[in-house]
């Protein structure tokens, strides 16, 4: 039962904080008539739940390649565009991902060092 808890707090918090970047990022790159906030939402889902299944089998590096395709495809299909974009709308959703982690670590971190 535990498990399948993790599991759902998993994807929730995916979906909390991961669909919103997606969405941006396909927004910019494949126009807003393609890249829907629901699809970004499926996209984030059903990659988190590929993602964990695979993760529960412990495949290595094959399962690491097998979900850098199933994002993509995810991408592909739900944005409607081509390998290329949904690289791109990949990329640009891990950088703008990181750039806010940073972002909110300095400020967790400046409001850390503030409270000493």
């Amino acid at each position: 039962m535990a498990d399948v808890l993790g599991i759902l707090i998993n994807l929730v918090v995916s979906i909390i904080i991961l669909s919103p970047v997606l969405w941006i990022s396909g927004r910019l790159l494949v126009g807003k008539e393609k890249a829907k906030f629901t699809d970004a939402i499926w996209i984030v889902a059903i990659g988190t739940i590929i993602g964990t299944v695979f993760g529960y089998f412990s495949l290595g590096w094959i399962g690491t390649i097998i979900m850098i395709v199933v994002w993509l495809l995810l991408i592909k299909h739900f944005f409607d565009c081509g390998w290329l974009k949904a690289f791109l709308v990949a990329l640009v959703t891990l950088i703008i991902f990181i750039v806010i982690g940073i972002i909110l670590a300095l400020i967790l971190g400046l409001a850390f060092f503030a409270m000493l």
